[in-house]
């Protein structure tokens, strides 16, 4: 293959979305932001197709889509190459970016970072459908996503089943019993031996120098981030799951963390997810933070309220290098979303 970027027989266009939504929000980062929307190559005059919109893991921001993986195609351009296979139905791909100064929002609105829930949902799919030739009905319409972005693909259609009828999730954030706690566990250690306790100094030093330049930034910024997203209070205060100096839990705040989670929540939002038209679950088999585990605890939740109709692998990866699936998840939507392509799954 080349190792540069290629022309795409399709059409990305880069547009910019001025959100009220972001307003003001208590980080301080930017309410422009930026959004790109893959048009298919083939499209007919008056022609309307599905939307799917693509939402990244932690830490990530639009432009780093564009990057080529050693020997591969970069995400634009394995989008591009599937949709121009004539045999897969047309469906607009949107590119959407929710990224915070703390490494990511969870797609969820949050008095810590801002709403990026309601900016994703009450913004950015009303931009579209006014724009783009798009069937603006649950439907046709699906989310996806990886990691922190798999978390959002499948948190969003439980809270808006107004919105996406659809979702596919690769290696989301779930069962936050196993892929949260050992992250916990290492941050309590690091705020103890290198931040005297306090967290106001790990993000403090962090902003100091090169992000993510020392080994234990990862797991101190993961769990920080995943508190203002889960268990931030009305005020913005960002309660943590464990005391900072004597690493002891507090069951009240992980409570607060478990609500939130993927499989504790399909009970609560079961109509919703029987009402979908597509779910895609999958995850490598060696995932470092236990995904696959929980991509089988969802899969095993939502069977428990009747939603059997899924498509649902563990393949031979880790967590990173696999943006690879999003081709095979995307035609699955887009074939499942286009219609008369399905019926709901329960």
């Amino acid at each position: 293959m080349r190792p540069w970027s290629r022309e795409l027989r399709g059409r990305l266009d880069e547009l910019e979305v001025r959100s009220a939504a972001l307003e003001g929000n208590p980080l301080g980062d930017p309410a422009e932001r930026p959004l790109w929307v893959y048009v298919p190559p083939g499209l007919d005059p008056g022609e309307r197709v599905p939307s799917v919109y693509l939402i990244q893991g932690f830490t990530g921001q639009l432009d780093n889509w564009r990057t080529h993986p050693p020997l591969r195609p970069s995400v634009p351009e394995l989008v591009d190459d599937l949709f121009a296979d004539p045999a897969v139905p047309r469906c607009l791909v949107v590119f959407v970016d929710c990224w915070t100064s703390l490494g990511g929002s969870q797609f969820l609105d949050s008095p810590a970072t801002g709403s990026y829930h309601t900016y994703l949902c009450d913004e950015v799919v009303p931009f579209v459908d006014a724009r783009y030739p798009t069937l603006a009905d649950p439907a046709h319409r699906g989310i996806a996503g990886k990691s922190s972005g798999g978390y959002g693909a499948m948190v969003t259609p439980m809270l808006r089943p107004d919105l996406f009828g659809g979702l596919a999730t690769h290696a989301g954030d779930a069962l936050f019993d196993l892929c949260y706690l050992d992250d916990c566990a290492a941050a309590a250690r690091a705020l103890r031996d290198e931040h005297g306790g306090s967290w106001a100094a790990f993000l403090a030093d962090l902003g100091a120098r090169p992000a993510l330049s020392r080994p234990s930034d990862a797991a101190l910024l993961n769990t920080y981030a995943m508190a203002a997203a889960y268990s931030a209070d009305p005020d913005g205060t960002v309660r943590h799951p464990f005391d900072p100096v004597t690493a002891l839990p507090d069951p009240q705040v992980w409570a607060r963390w478990l609500a939130w989670d993927p499989v504790r929540m399909v009970p609560d939002h079961a109509d919703a997810l029987r009402g979908l038209h597509a779910v895609w679950i999958d995850a490598g088999r060696r995932d470092e933070f236990k995904l696959d585990v929980g991509a089988q605890a969802f899969r095993a939740a939502l069977a428990e309220i009747g939603v059997t109709d899924v498509a649902f692998e563990l393949f031979d990866a880790g967590h990173g290098g696999i943006e690879y699936r999003y081709p095979l998840a995307l035609r699955y939507l887009a074939e499942r979303l286009s219609p008369g392509g399905s019926t709901p799954v329960a």
